[in-house]
């Protein structure tokens, strides 16, 4: 768990000649979604960006996770090979599956 205090505190008042403007693009829905979050926990869509920003520099790198669910691999690598299975003209097809059972000897 995080100490807010740690990441909004600045030792006093803001010097604002030491600050820049940051801007993103994001979905509309994110940045309505996530504001109603972070009134929720009482601070501003800029506090919460600060939070991550100091966050990933205390972990020297995005301060979560990111994972690449194998499960999406596994199916990509499935879809592909169907894929290439479908496009070979040396592979046997079957216009019905009265002709793959009878192939099959079924």
């Amino acid at each position: 768990m995080y100490n807010l205090d740690e990441f909004t505190s600045y030792g006093g008042e803001v010097d604002m000649t030491t600050t820049t403007n940051l801007n993103i693009r994001t979905d509309r829905d994110v940045k309505e979604r996530s504001e109603r979050i972070f009134s929720e926990l009482g601070v501003s869509m800029t506090t919460a960006i600060n939070l991550f920003l100091r966050a990933s520099i205390r972990e020297h790198g995005i301060p979560f996770d990111l994972k690449i669910d194998p499960a999406v691999e596994t199916t990509r690598a499935a879809i592909n090979e169907g894929r290439a299975i479908a496009d070979d003209p040396s592979v046997k097809g079957y216009h019905s599956i009265d002709a793959l059972k009878s192939a099959l000897d079924v």
